[in-house]
């Protein structure tokens, strides 16, 4: 069973959300919060697989409290889902380790396989943030920085993160149990002193590695 918390100050709207979730066998909504204080006080009693949270929220909002869940629990994965097409939020969002950036108009199936997405390893954009934020993350270099600390297999991980590619595809594509490719992932985070995959995709990408 997959643990779900919803952060969201409008109560119609977590209602909503949950009764969506829940359609799903695997999901199951345990807990609900208002905004961010609300939400980390409730990580710190409970264990949970991913937070759904809006941005703008009172007290403490969406990113403010992405960035401090990702530093006390990694292993989280975020979905934030809001209104506003900000690519701003949408860059500070991801580079605190998010692992989906969703406008609220995406449908019920779409926000089910990003949370499926999002415990696979996977990142997922909405296409309309997709179209402002990637020209920002392709201002790239013309090639690979030549004095990268990562041997030819976790150079050739790296890449497939940036590709997107879960830990499952990446163990068919190369032959290679999900457990060791995760304990390269584990090398090539502490290699290039990067918190998360998230992050990882996002040097991938503007490192002209993919």
């Amino acid at each position: 069973m997959i643990r779900i918390l919803l952060v969201e100050d409008q109560s119609m709207v977590r209602q909503g959300l949950k009764m969506i979730i829940e359609q799903d066998e695997e999901f199951s909504v345990i807990g609900e919060a208002e905004n961010g204080r609300e939400a980390i006080a409730f990580l710190e009693n409970h264990a949970v697989d991913v937070v759904l949270m809006d941005v703008r929220m009172p007290v403490m909002n969406g990113l403010e409290a992405a960035h401090k869940i990702k530093q006390r629990w990694p292993e989280i994965k975020i979905i934030i889902l809001t209104t506003f097409n900000d690519e701003e939020y949408a860059l500070q969002a991801f580079k605190d380790g998010v692992s989906g950036f969703l406008l609220k108009t995406a449908d019920g199936p779409k926000l089910i396989h990003s949370i499926r997405s999002s415990i696979n390893g996977g990142i997922s954009i909405h296409e309309q943030v997709a179209a402002k934020v990637m020209p920002k993350l392709l201002q790239k270099p013309a090639a690979p920085p030549a004095n990268l600390p990562l041997t030819p297999r976790e150079l050739e991980i790296t890449k497939m993160v940036g590709q997107g590619k879960t830990n499952k595809e990446i163990s068919a594509e190369l032959y290679l149990s999900i457990g060791t490719v995760k304990n390269h992932l584990t090398q090539i985070l502490d290699k290039l002193e990067l918190r998360d995959r998230t992050q990882l995709a996002i040097f991938a990408v503007k490192n002209n590695i993919i």
